[in-house]
């Protein structure tokens, strides 16, 4: 029995779907060693980290950039179910998660997050071209795999599952950073409640395991390289951001991990 069949992972089609999983891959884990090494993405506390002469210095309001950094995949996911009206129900539900992840996400932007910055040109157009890319090729190589047998073992239902509690934590705790701060209040404070008693970052863990549940609804080579290397990058964002905490708060609380309860 092969690799694949024990994975029970349909696997993409062409030589090219294959070269995007990997590239995706690498990419993210890049992105995630580079922020370890201080080169960081220019948003929330990192804003005017690692700034260099050669950076695009214009920068806008922070909701106007979470705004313009998701609207292109959401209008991706809204768009697929016009253009690929399939009855399939694991396309159907991976369509969904991938719309309503992104529908969320805007949700937050304009109703629950309370934002005091700015952000630069340069780190709007990375991370909307790595959104916009994500979302459509996640939706796009399911297509490739219409009308395939499907795998002996069928994840998708719990993969539904797992992308809910992940987008519930995630709103969850996206919701306690928002009531950390009072109108015009721009200082940042430790976070409290939750998972925040544990870990720095829980809202990316539970982003981890929507990603994941996304995967499990698709099983395709694609998406577990997205969750991959999405898990990669976010557990070095977080390693870095409980050094920030750390180095700005004497209080911080030394038994608070990063990204995993009780192991880092």
């Amino acid at each position: 029995m092969t690799i694949p069949m024990v994975l029970d992972i349909l696997f993409p089609p062409t030589l090219l779907l294959t070269g995007a999983s990997v590239l995706t891959l690498l990419s993210l884990a890049i992105l995630g060693v580079l922020e370890i090494r201080g080169i960081n993405m220019k948003y929330s506390k990192f804003v005017n980290a690692a700034s260099s002469s050669s950076s695009i210095s214009f920068k806008v309001p922070s909701r106007v950039g979470m705004l313009l950094l998701y609207t292109p995949a959401f209008l991706v996911g809204v768009a697929s179910f016009w253009l690929y009206p399939a009855d399939d129900s694991r396309f159907l539900f991976l369509k969904s998660a991938v719309t309503i992840h992104f529908f969320k996400r805007l949700f937050e932007v304009i109703f629950i997050h309370k934002y005091s910055g700015e952000m630069s040109l340069d780190t709007i157009l990375i991370i909307l071209v790595s959104y916009f890319f994500v979302s459509l090729s996640l939706i796009y190589t399911q297509t490739f795999n219409q009308g395939l047998s499907e795998p002996s073992i069928d994840l998708k239902y719990l993969g539904i599952v797992l992308f809910l509690i992940g987008i519930s934590g995630n709103f969850y705790h996206h919701y306690l950073l928002s009531k950390l701060r009072t109108k015009g209040d721009k200082e940042y404070k430790i976070p409290k409640g939750g998972l925040f008693e544990l870990v720095i970052c829980p809202h990316y863990l539970f982003e981890i395991l929507e990603f994941l549940g996304i995967s499990l609804i698709s099983q395709t080579l694609y998406s577990f390289s997205v969750t991959l290397g999405s898990a990669l990058y976010l557990m070095c964002r977080s390693y870095v951001t409980r050094k920030w905490y750390v180095s700005k708060f004497e209080d911080f609380p030394k038994e608070v991990k990063a990204f995993i309860p009780f192991v880092f």
